[in-house]
């Protein structure tokens, strides 16, 4: 057990000590605000205070962690490096980036009002595709085991897993009339035969559709022994939900089917952003299809304001969440590649839901970075060395239809394949 002196003890203090010694490292540990007992203490420790007790491994604290309000402030922690190559209080760096501190502030939101990755601390001091907390931590660690070599810490191991988020399952399959008629109107006034052509090819039952590549997924995830999570949309049709309706049999038929192979979870609305008693029905909708409870779950466009959407997620019953990270560039949202605990900042308290960050989308890599196949294969490829060299777990967020090899996603089916292999393989 490692025994940690601090002057005072806060949520905030028992939080990030949970965060970096019990999430990350794996190890037990006791705080005392008792000078006399610390010194007494034979064993590893250290002091997390304004003033080294007397020879012990000592990091000097700021207030963040002893406070309780939520200002622009606390932006101010320095980033720069001491003699040790770690920010002078790594804690409260800890803390600020894992409980998105900054996303509390008042900020400029995208179209669909969200925080984009720019106006983080991570891309404006460019770090953003650094896991830094996990980085910092294993630093620490060295400096424990160099102070105590007796301490034994469990060895953590890196993991990868893939998720797929299913917010259209079909092109043309499973539509409604009008939606059909729709579309085949559509393709007319643009007079796009290749889209009509193949509309009613897979219509007719002579084409598979463009969508459909649920084979390969299955195929690929079973050859590399991995074990996906599928996230379904099944809110009620909008301009920003557009999947198939939750009634419908082939709907219903994929999800049972992907089901039997991997864990799925649901993938809110849109529109629950606006009305969170709908992410309950949804839940319960999927719940019902599968016949077994449902408890994780991923926003549909990434949405996340904070506390709202993860108190609305907590509500509807949801333990795990997969929708940290950035739509518009790649990396480590909240710094991190370790699931843990969300930290309500206004109520200042831990709570139960387990945030998962993951690290890649497809989405980022072509709409937003323009990347090609070849540039987002590199990029990935420098991530996943990030994220194996402090033992994280990598996660990742593509979509059925950019495994299509079809329109804008033509010769990104590879990018998967490769990406995978990297992933596992190295």
């Amino acid at each position: 057990m490692l025994l940690i002196y601090t002057h005072q003890v806060t949520h905030r203090i028992k939080y990030t000590f949970n965060l970096i010694f019990k999430s990350i490292l794996g190890i037990e540990y006791e705080l005392t605000t008792n000078p006399d007992s610390f010194k007494q203490f034979k064993g590893a420790k250290i002091s997390y205070t304004h003033k080294n007790i007397e020879d012990e491994l000592f990091f000097q604290s700021n207030n963040l962690l002893f406070e309780t309000r939520i200002d622009k402030e606390a932006l101010t922690v320095s980033l720069q490096k001491n003699e040790n190559d770690l920010p002078t209080d790594p804690f409260a760096l800890a803390f600020l980036f894992t409980t998105r501190y900054e996303e509390y502030l008042p900020f400029t939101a995208d179209k669909y009002g969200r925080f984009s990755a720019k106006q983080s601390l991570a891309y404006k001091n460019n770090f953003l595709q650094k896991p830094v907390v996990n980085i910092w931590t294993k630093k620490i660690q060295e400096m424990i085991s160099s102070r105590y070599p007796n301490f034994i810490f469990p060895g953590k191991k890196y993991s990868y897993t893939p998720t797929i988020d299913i917010d259209n399952a079909y092109a043309y399959l499973g539509k409604s009339f009008a939606r059909t008629v729709g579309g085949f109107a559509r393709s007319l006034a643009k007079s796009d035969w290749g889209d009509f052509s193949r509309r009613k090819n897979v219509l007719s039952g002579k084409e598979k559709d463009p969508y459909d590549t649920y084979d390969f997924q299955m195929e690929i995830h079973k050859k590399y022994s991995l074990k996906p999570i599928y996230f379904f949309l099944l809110g009620d049709w909008a301009p920003n939900d557009k999947n198939l309706p939750h009634t419908n049999q082939r709907m219903q038929s994929l999800i049972k089917n992907i089901s039997r192979n991997a864990e799925t979870g649901i993938h809110p609305s849109f529109a629950s952003n606006q009305h969170p008693e709908k992410i309950k029905i949804e839940k319960e909708r999927l719940e019902k299809i599968k016949d077994a409870p449902i408890t994780k779950s991923r926003q549909h466009f990434l949405m996340l304001r904070f506390p709202h959407n993860y108190r609305n997620l907590i509500e509807a019953g949801i333990t795990d969440d997969y929708s940290m990270g950035f739509a518009d560039e790649i990396g480590f949202r909240a710094g991190i590649c370790t699931p843990y605990k969300f930290y309500d900042l206004e109520k200042e308290e831990e709570t139960n839901l387990t945030v998962h960050p993951f690290a890649v989308m497809d989405g980022t890599l072509n709409n937003y970075l323009k990347f090609s196949p070849q540039q987002a294969i590199e990029k990935t490829k420098q991530i996943v060395k990030e994220i194996k060299n402090v033992n994280g777990e990598f996660i990742t967020l593509w979509h059925n239809e950019t495994l299509s090899d079809w329109r804008d996603w033509k010769g990104w089916k590879i990018v998967y394949e490769e990406m995978i292999r990297l992933a596992v393989l190295g």
